[in-house]
Order: C-alpha cells, then structure tokens, then sequence
C-alpha cells in the first residue's frame, strides 16, 4: 500500500511581517560597519591632505651661484668679457638695451638693465646701466635714467647647477601674485573652467568632457579640475584604476574644504610637472619661465604664458624645442579660447599668435654645466652639512667660480688636448688634462676643469689624479735657500755636477740627471731654476738639508705626508692640481696663506644668512724673500723652460710660472701666476702612459692660452721695500756699470746682500772713466 504524498505545510501569513522586520535590521548591521570604515578612511585621508598640505610640500635642491660681476670705475674687465658675461647670465642683445634682463652696445659703451636680485650680502636693485670700456678698464659707470655717477653696480649671478633631491625633481617656488594675470586666466580657461565656482570634483565639466569625448571618438577633454591635477601630482601616481580616482575625489573635496582656492592654484602652479632636462623634471611656472624663456615668470608675455599652459597637456607631445609646429598651434588655440571667452581684446590676441615661439635653446643646468667646479664645492661644504639638508632644503650656494675664467679654461684644455694628440699623432683620446684657477689675493678658486670632457659628471682629475709633480717642487727648493740671504742670493753659484746617493732603506744608488744629460758646471741660482737644471738642485738640497725644503712645502700649504728622501728634491712625490695650486697661491700672494675656497656665503631659501666663509689668512713667509723667489720664476718664464711662449706673453703683463715633467715623460705640468690669478695645469694619460710631453711641451702652451686672456692688469709689481735692484754681470754674478752693457742684467736683493766686488768689465769701465777724466786735466795743463 502506498504511502500518501506528503502535504506542504502553508506558511502563516505571521511569518512575512517577521521577515520584513529583519531586513532593516540586516541593512543596518552592513551599512554601519561599512560608513564606519569610511568615516575612519576618510578622516585618514584627510590627515594626509594637511599633514602634507601644511609642511614641508616639496624636497627643493640647492641653487649653487658664480660670482656676481662687480661694475666700479678702473675695474679691469674687456668688452668682449663683458658682453660674454651678460651672454652666459642670460641677458638678450637688443636695439635699446630697456627691458629687463637686456642690454645694448656699439664699440665700447653698454647701455644694461639689470634685474633685481638677492645676493648673500643684500638687494641689488634693478638699474639702468651705461658704462664705458677703454683699454681693459671701465672708464665710466653711470646711471642711464639721471647721468649720475655710480661707485658700485653688481650684476645678478650666474646659476651654476644644483644639488638635486633623489628623485631629480627641480622647481623655483613662486607665489601666486608673481604670476601674469594672463597666464592664471589661460589656464583657468583651458583645464579648469569652473574653478573658482565648484568644490574640488565639477560634475558638469565632468559631464561636458564625457560629451565631447564621445562626439569625437577619443579622448580630446578631461574632466579632472585643477584641485584633482593637484591631489594627483602631489599626493598619489598615475596608476589608472577606479580606486584611484575614487581617492583623488575625496582628497580633492577634503582639500578645498580646508583651503582657499588661491592657495590651492598656487600649489599647483609649483607641482605642475612641465618638461624634462635629462634625468632633471621641469616642475611649476617658475622653472619652466626659465628652462624656455631664460626670463622670470613675472616677465612673461601673453605668448610666452599661452606657451606653458599649452605645454601643461602633455610636455613631449607639446615640447617646442622638438616639435615646435604643434606647440605654435597648440599656443594659438589656447590664444584663441582666451579671445572667444573674452579674457583678450582681438588686439592683442593678434600679434600674440603671430609672435615666435622665442623658446630659447635648451640650457645646460644641474651639475652638468661645470660639473667639477661644483664637486668641490660640495665637499667643502659637506664638512659643515650633511647630504640630504644640501639636497632638500633650497639653500641658496654662493660660490667663487668666475663664468669667464671658467669658459677660458675650459676651451683652453679642449683646444690643446685635441691640438697636441694630432700634431704629435697620439692615440685619440689618450691625452687627458685638469686646471685649477684661484683668485690672487683672496684665494678664492675661480674655475675648476676635471677633464677634456668639460661636462662630464664623474672622476675629477683636477681634485683627484695624483701624480708625481716634478719640478714643480723647485720653487720650494730655492726659497728655502733664499731665506737664508746672508748665504744665497739669486747669483749664488751653485754646483751642476753629477753626483750619487745610496737609496734609504737598500743599497741602490741613485744618480739623478738632467733633462739634457749635461752638467753645466757653477750656475747662478736663478739661471739653475729658470732652466730647472736637476743636478743643481739636488746638490743644493743635500746642502739644506731634505727635511728643511719639506719644512717649507708644508710653510706653502701641502699638508700631504712628504717621505724625507732625496728625490723628493726632483718631485717624487704625487700631489694633486689643487694641492699643488694652494702652494703656488701662497708665492703669488708674497707668503700670506689663505686657503683655498669655492663657497662665499650659504643662505636659506627665505634669504637668511646661514655660514659664511670669511677669508682667514695668515702671513707664513717673508715678503722679500717670496719677491726673490717670484721674480725668478717670471724669469724662468720669459727666457728658462718657458721660453718657448714667451712670444705670445705681452710685454707689459707681468706672468711667472715652473714647468714640471715627469719620468719617461708621463705627465706635463704648469704652475704659475699673474697679476690676478693663480693656475696650475696637469696633462697625461689616465693609465699613466707615455704621452712625449715634457711640462714646456704640453701644460705650459694650455696655461698660457689661459693666463694671457684673464689677467687684464698691466705694468710691473711695486718692488718692496727691503729690496734693491741691483746691475749684475751674468758671467761673474759681481756688480755690473756701464762697461757690462752685453752681459750686465739687474736682478733684486735684499738690502746689504747684494755682491760688493765689481765685475771685471765694470772695473775696467771706472778704469777707462778715470783715465779720460785724467788725459782731459791734461789737456787743461798743456
């Protein structure tokens, strides 16, 4: 029998009102957990808008400056200087020399409008400048607008580089009143209409960008504001994802709860990213006014602001270096919305569009542009500062570097490096070289050149290279000798003859030669130094004793340990350009030593004051015998082993210097000074190969070219006052008169130490004098 299906039992209209009460409260237990982690992700989220909205917004690198061109009357500058300054400092030729960052010049007379600009020691203003050059001087200094004489004008300086954060971002931080009205509404009118009026996220310009992106079958409007551009540059990424967008939302609403919209367009004028310098990212108006107009943004024109807002869609696409036909395009069409919107007059909106583009070319910037000038400015100042403040904190480096003497040097190297491997069939590239340049005086180092490869960021052999320097230790040498006056003079006869002195520590024998394998018998001493004969000075040094000529090295300023054997008599010892331009700073300043330095003055990047490095200096050596010393070296230049570019030396510029060559003629070496400046030249090869170029050969012609274009002051150096000069005859190193004429030269001595004894000619010259004046009494009597 079968079963009886079973009945469904029929629900009770009871249980659906219990249901129904159950829902709301099932909502409710998911709604709430849900606006609760909202909440607390939105109160995250605005932790974040202000945390970093009210601190330290951006990581801004080190401005590092040249020099300022000081303009008084009787200062030693060249036109040609002149106008290559205000080149490189970014000022344009024109045809009245009014605007702003301009000037005007026919012959010798300028007519400059200086910019304003800040320097470590106060404002300079703006002026208007006319000044006038004759002979190497500036003869005149006026103002142009009301003819009055001026004392002191100084030029904005030179930017040199910057010390980058780590991820290369760049910007110059403005406030939103430096910006031309016109270039606010251009970019209003094209990326945010309605800015002034929504509250971070604009829903119709959301929805009139979704039209006209469907209208035209791509993407041709965005619907991001301003303040959703800035919550993505400067909070998060461009990832494209929903969440994204959703955070940019929110912190865009968050962000203009808390903050007025003029600072929010001043933020994003800052943030926005407008174009690319190598590894260097263009970021706000600021730095791109200058990275393509090489002008502040207060100067921008309606054309130049329609040019950046243009660039703003997309730097690559957009970039008018590279594409400049559609940058023009793109820059009318934006010229074009300002017109329609009625925010130009037809006007004006006119000869903006038929303007050029008048981008300039692209700049060398960063370290790049002197990149070993700028490695030693920051290790002089990473004893006082750690990395990252010099990366991040916008401090404002006021350095020595002076533009011209570094171009010079710079085209000097290159010129000479390249001239001498193909006159002496090098291998390409072998030849490798440094300079140092320092300021006579002041010890203020004026240009740095690491290599052949000016631009190139990496080893600096000006700081680095260390390399036996030759003779350029015979400086030493003979000034310990000429402090001891009552000994030696620069007549003293000193002994070139062969001699042999067991090695310390083993038993080798070493015989030092001269270049020339001869012995050249009694030399005076200045002859001995002016053609660097080395037996003479090895038999002087072993007569002073070696540890006394190390004694003086260290007097000059090498602080490198120096081992106390003979052949460091002839320079065995490895030293570097630098060290070797701090000795010969200290010749060239009569014995007062200063330290070398790069930096002046370091600002913070609201102007304050944070170190200076004042010039400490210290008087080590005696005047007179530094004089002795000099005066030999200008000889050893004009007719020693620098003879031959005493033709390409004028006569009325007072230069001395010692050539160095090393064994087997691996390294070249120069060093030497002017009325102005110090420099010291090293060529070679890297692998410390053979080049074949002996110091006369290969650094000298490299330090000439250089010396004889940046020491403009003329005629002789005042002679002091414990020195006399004295006519000597070259033969006998005794007195000279009258009847030496062919072999009498005069040389200085300090007082009571020159010869007493007359020459042989000189006798013979009183004799002859007295025998006429007794035929002529004669001749009274007869």
């Amino acid at each position: 029998m079968s079963k009886p299906p079973t009945r469904r039992t029929r629900r009770t209209s009871s249980s659906t009102p219990s249901k129904r009460r159950l829902l709301p409260a099932f909502l409710l237990a998911m709604v709430l957990p849900a606006m609760v982690v909202l909440t607390v992700y939105v109160l995250y989220l605005d932790h974040l808008v202000q945390q970093k909205f009210e601190g330290k917004r951006w990581a801004i690198p080190s401005r590092v400056y040249a020099r300022a061109l000081e303009l008084y009357p009787q200062a030693p500058l060249s036109s040609e200087s002149l106008e290559s300054e205000l080149k490189l400092i970014g000022y344009q030729r024109s045809s009245d020399g009014i605007a702003p960052g301009s000037y005007y010049r026919t012959g010798n007379t300028f007519v400059i409008s200086s910019r304003a600009f800040t320097h470590w020691d106060g404002e300079e203003p703006a002026r208007s400048l006319r000044l006038t050059i004759d002979q190497n001087r500036v003869t005149s200094l006026t103002n142009k607008r009301n003819g009055k004489s001026l004392t002191l004008a100084r030029l904005q300086p030179m930017e040199i580089g910057s010390i980058y954060p780590a991820q290369k971002e760049d910007r110059i931080l403005v406030k939103l009143s430096d910006l031309p009205p016109e270039l606010i509404s251009a970019l209003q009118a094209v990326e945010d209409r309605n800015f002034q009026e929504h509250y971070g996220v604009d829903v119709t310009g959301i929805a009139r960008a979704a039209w006209s992106n469907i209208r035209a079958g791509h993407v041709v409007q965005g619907g991001s504001t301003l303040t959703q551009q800035l919550v993505k540059n400067f909070y998060l990424n461009n990832e494209r994802t929903l969440w994204r967008k959703v955070n940019e939302a929110l912190m865009a609403l968050l962000l203009e709860y808390h903050y007025s919209k003029s600072d929010i367009l001043e933020a994003y004028a800052n943030e926005i990213y407008l174009g690319q310098d190598g590894a260097r990212a263009i970021h706000g108006f600021g730095l791109a006014a200058q990275f393509y107009f090489n002008k502040p943004v207060q100067e921008l024109t309606l054309p130049e602001s329609a040019m950046l807002v243009a660039i703003l869609r997309g730097p690559t696409y957009y970039d008018p270096r590279r594409s400049p036909k559609r940058a023009l395009e793109r820059r009318n069409q934006i010229i074009d919305t300002l017109l329609a919107d009625g925010l130009i007059k037809q006007e004006k909106a006119l000869p903006a569009k038929q303007a050029s583009l008048g981008v300039i070319p692209k700049p060398v910037r960063g370290t790049g542009l002197h990149p070993a000038f700028i490695d030693l400015v920051k290790r002089q100042l990473q004893k006082d500062y750690q990395e990252e403040d010099l990366r991040s904190e916008g401090l404002r480096i006021f350095t020595t570097l002076d533009p011209i003497a570094q171009r010079t040097a710079e085209q000097a190297l290159v010129r000479w490096t390249e001239k001498l491997e193909q006159s002496r069939k090098l291998k390409a590239n072998l030849l490798q070289g440094s300079v140092v340049i320092s300021r006579v005086g002041s010890g203020e180092v004026s240009a740095v050149v690491g290599g052949r490869d000016v631009r190139f960021d990496g080893f600096n052999r000006a700081l680095d290279i260390r390399r036996p320097i030759g003779s350029l230790v015979k400086p030493a040498l003979y000034l310990t000798a000429l402090m001891q006056p009552q000994t030696y003079t620069l007549t003293t006869l000193l002994n070139d003859e062969p001699l042999q002195l067991k090695q310390p520590g083993n038993d080798k024998v070493w015989a030092p030669e001269n270049y020339d394998r001869i012995s050249h018998g009694a030399v005076p001493l200045i002859d001995a130094l002016a053609h660097s004969y080395n037996l003479a000075a090895v038999n002087l040094g072993m007569a002073l004793g070696v540890n006394q000529v190390i004694r003086t090295l260290r007097t000059l300023g090498i602080e490198a340990t120096i081992p106390a054997y003979p052949s460091v008599l002839l320079g065995a010892v490895d030293l570097s350009p630098l060290e070797m331009a701090q000795m010969y700073q200290t010749l060239a300043d009569q014995g007062f030593y200063t330290q070398l330095r790069a930096v002046r003055e370091v600002l913070t990047q609201d102007g304050k004051p944070l170190q200076h490095f004042a010039m400490d200096t210290e008087q080590r050596l005696s005047v007179p015998h530094v004089y002795l010393i000099n005066y030999a070296l200008r000889e050893a230049l004009r007719s020693g082993t620098g003879a031959n570019v005493a033709q390409r030396i004028p006569a009325d510029i007072e230069l001395g210097g010692k050539t160095g060559t090393t064994n087997d003629l691996r390294d070249s070496w120069f060093a030497g000074f002017g009325s102005e400046y110090v420099g010291v030249v090293w060529m070679g090869s890297d692998d410390n190969k053979v080049t074949g170029l002996t110091g006369a050969s290969g650094a000298l012609q490299v330090w000439a070219d250089i010396m004889t274009r940046i020491n403009l002051s003329r005629g002789e150096q005042p002679l002091p006052v414990d020195i006399e000069m004295v006519r000597i005859d070259r033969t006998t190193g005794l007195r000279a008169d009258n009847g030496c004429n062919d072999s009498a030269r005069l040389l200085p001595f300090i007082n009571d130490t020159a010869p007493n004894e007359d020459a042989l000619c000189a006798r013979s010259a009183v004799e002859d004098t007295l025998n006429n004046l007794l035929d002529n009494v004669k001749g009274w009597f007869e």
